[in-house]
């Protein structure tokens, strides 16, 4: 997903991310899996500062949470969850993709006019030839997989505790156009943390939920389901856990929904961390242009790059059941759209050859497009940027009293000034990084554990 719109001034945008790279998975790893039970239900300084913020629109004390893993008891209403895509969807999907058809593309151009076609066709013929969707999905079943019936949502979400007495829970929320799967390489790192040479102190219980319309969670049925709501539904979520106070992580989307949790309900967060921070313009003119040359650079270079990358973003926040009929029925063109924003939205400079592949693997891309694609939810997915534009907010964002945590990494497609996000947050922690995107659990995923380690590290201290 991406940076959003509007002019007004309290609202909420939007963003997006995906998968981490598995050189942080350890065979070590200890997972449970689960009992079998196929219960499936296959469901853009604001880019002118001003324009995005309103799209996107937590004093507290820490509290460490002392159970047990073994003592931990889910909720009668939950239910183990298998992921188990049946063979005739895979077979389906592979006749399909023998019968792509792909478009022409003009000489001597690459992805200026969007997804680039070489590019393209190499991935689809990796998934028609190479990609092996039981290998990922027996790897996404080596974690604590459930479903919850939440409001009207099943809710679908990883429920990963550590055996680490002194953990703390944190909800990680992902965005557009990325799932759960962003996370398979942090989570283990984060859970048994000494298995990967880190801290045993540095434990988390990782909840992770499938917004409700993507991945393996069941869609809405009804218009109306905003960040806001998103943020309330996950809020009644983690209560039904028994989780009375937690920690929140996540870009993209996430960072807009964990805002609004933060703006609702502070007295339950132990801390906020976002890597995709979105922040008002202060009242105070001598603060809204307190930006420093060197951040002053990168926001311009942010905002010059983001002049051509907010097509996708118009079309879904206004009519996305219109592109979703040649996304739900061609694999090759859902890949199309899905590759082009991992393309555009992460540090591919940082790798030697300046090719996506060298940044994140065919394997991690296509087995988070191979989600969305058995699912058949990318027009679900689409929604929340309708449902943001139209939707107006029950409670305006306000002054986020909640430790926040910033993680700036360079090729992010939205950035607030440091001194716009002082004024509207309790702000602990920002450090800027020295690569990566806007996929940043994805892409950088030791960096991105230990930007969480560094900042709920000073919470637990307190």
């Amino acid at each position: 997903m991406s940076a959003a719109c509007n002019a007004a001034a309290d609202s909420t945008t939007n963003i997006n991310l995906i998968a981490a790279d598995t050189n942080y998975r350890s065979e070590k790893m200890i997972v449970k899996r689960k009992q079998d039970q196929r219960n499936n239900s296959y469901f853009p300084l604001c880019f002118f500062l001003l324009y995005l913020f309103n799209s996107f629109t937590v004093s507290s004390s820490l509290a460490q949470t002392t159970i047990n893993r073994t003592e931990f008891s889910m909720p009668e209403n939950s239910r183990p969850f298998t992921i188990d895509i049946p063979q005739s969807m895979i077979q389906d999907l592979q006749e399909r993709l023998l019968l792509t058809r792909l478009p022409n593309q003009l000489d001597g151009v690459d992805w200026e006019y969007g997804a680039e076609l070489d590019y393209v066709s190499e991935v689809v013929k990796y998934w028609k030839n190479e990609f092996d969707w039981r290998k990922q999905e027996t790897a996404l079943n080596e974690f604590d997989n459930y479903k919850m019936l939440v409001d009207e949502i099943d809710l679908h979400f990883i429920h990963q505790r550590s055996d680490n007495e002194n953990a703390i829970p944190l909800l990680l929320v992902h965005g557009w156009p990325g799932s759960i799967s962003e996370f398979t390489s942090i989570i283990g790192p984060l859970t048994s943390p000494e298995e990967f040479g880190l801290a045993a102190e540095d434990s988390y219980h990782v909840i992770a939920p499938s917004l409700p319309g993507f991945g393996f969670s069941s869609a809405p049925t009804r218009p109306g389901y905003n960040p806001e709501k998103i943020a309330n539904l996950f809020a009644k979520f983690m209560q039904q856990l028994g989780y009375e106070k937690y920690a929140i992580a996540g870009g993209d989307w996430g960072a807009v929904i964990n805002r609004n949790i933060a703006n609702t309900y502070p007295d339950r967060l132990i801390g906020l961390h976002t890597n995709m921070v979105i922040a008002s313009p202060p009242s105070d003119k001598k603060v809204a242009g307190d930006i420093g040359s060197e951040e002053g650079a990168l926001l311009e270079n942010r905002r010059n790059f983001m002049l051509t990358e907010r097509g996708y973003h118009s079309l879904q926040e206004t009519k996305p059941q219109t592109v979703a009929y040649g996304l739900t029925d061609s694999p090759a063109g859902l890949a199309g759209w899905i590759l082009e924003k991992f393309h555009g939205w992460s540090d591919v400079d940082a790798s030697e050859t300046g090719r996506l592949s060298d940044r994140i693997s065919h394997d991690k891309l296509l087995t988070n497009i191979s989600i969305y694609w058995f699912n058949q939810n990318i027009d679900s997915s689409m929604r929340i940027y309708y449902e943001n534009r139209v939707v107006p907010p029950v409670k305006p964002i306000s002054y986020i009293d909640v430790p926040t945590g910033v993680s700036i990494f360079p090729n992010e497609i939205y950035m607030s000034p440091r001194s716009w996000v002082q004024a509207g947050y309790d702000l602990r922690y920002w450090n800027v990084m020295p690569s990566g995107g806007h996929f940043a659990a994805l892409e950088e995923p030791t960096t991105y554990v230990s930007e969480l380690n560094a900042f709920f590290g000073e919470l637990r201290d307190n």
